[in-house]
């Protein structure tokens, strides 16, 4: 899901360091380039998008760090509220070395590198 400009301007109002894609001109570039720009960047990718785990799977990388939406459809309340709620629980160092999996009703992370029994 493109993850609305907005919701990168309010992390910033929250006091975090975040950026959107159309921000830093790649709205329109490939998965590997935004996987490339977060990394030497030290940042993490908010996505509904499951290519970004599956390359990273299949690199055996580190980083960088996922927060990945999934199963549904979410307003931007509803990503706000499951992003802060998420920003509460885990400690912002662990977002860099993992894959977190956000959805409706529950949230899971798997550190990176991803095992074969953790792969996608």
């Amino acid at each position: 899901m493109p993850v609305s400009p907005r919701i990168a301007e309010w992390l910033r109002e929250e006091g975090h360091d975040a950026i959107h894609a159309w921000e830093v001109g790649l709205e329109r570039a490939t998965d590997e380039k935004i996987l490339n720009f977060a990394i030497e960047e030290k940042r993490v990718i908010i996505t509904a998008d499951l290519d970004y785990s599956r390359l990273i799977a299949i690199s055996f990388t580190k980083e960088p760090g996922i927060i990945l939406f999934r199963k549904g459809d979410y307003s931007e309340k509803e990503l706000k509220e499951r992003l802060k709620h998420v920003l509460e629980i885990i400690p912002e160092k662990e977002f860099y070395s993992s894959i977190t999996v956000v959805e409706k009703f529950r949230i899971r992370r798997t550190k990176l590198p991803l095992l074969k029994k953790d792969r996608y």
